[in-house]
């Protein structure tokens, strides 16, 4: 695994104030409120400048992951400040980030969502709110449990709704209110990102 930056503090503070005020606080996501009370998720960064060593981080962070006892830490947050700024490199790598899961064996024990400060869905505009249900401070791959998602899915029945009532939550935010939140990276990746177009 490469070495982690001389200080990675910033990079785990905007990431970690993202989920608390934006993930937490707006609810995208109602399973992150109860691991995070309980501390059970992990804050890697990798200082990988290139995909190769971003692969072989993410590929150490995923046997970490599944050799760890689920109470200690249920999710893993890997995030990559020096590599894939730009979002379509990035959204190209996920497909390597998939083989990564199958080369180990871990395909349907543990999944990969994605998040980015330029994230963009098919079919919208840079700008669009809609994007920012996906937008961190910084390049982030979110390491999950399939069993912890099942067992979150079970308890919140009307789990396939989330996105849609997310995107109904932005917009009545919008990006007055998204930029309210204080989420700005205060430290700038080593390469300059763009939307994609």
């Amino acid at each position: 695994m490469t070495v982690l930056p001389a200080d990675s503090t910033p990079f785990i503070s905007a990431t970690r104030t993202w989920l608390e005020r934006a993930v937490i606080g707006l609810n995208l996501c109602p399973f992150a409120k109860a691991v995070h009370g309980r501390n059970q998720i992990r804050f890697q960064v990798s200082d990988a400048t290139t995909t190769d060593a971003l692969l072989a981080d993410l590929s150490a962070e995923l046997r970490m992951l599944s050799e760890s006892d689920p109470a200690v830490i249920d999710t893993t947050l890997l995030i990559h400040p020096r590599v894939l700024a730009d979002f379509l490199d990035y959204n190209d790598f996920l497909d390597l980030a998939d083989q990564v899961l199958e080369d180990l064996q871990l395909d349907g024990i543990l999944q990969i969502a994605s998040f980015h400060p330029y994230y963009q869905f098919a079919g919208t505009t840079p700008d669009d709110i809609d994007n920012y249900t996906n937008r961190s401070p910084y390049p982030t791959l979110h390491l999950l449990r399939e069993s912890s998602i099942d067992r979150a899915v079970a308890a919140f029945p009307d789990a396939s709704a989330i996105f849609e009532r997310n995107i109904a939550t932005l917009h009545v935010l919008g990006h007055a209110g998204w930029d309210a939140l204080g989420l700005t990276s205060p430290v700038t990746p080593i390469a300059t990102g763009k939307p994609a177009t």
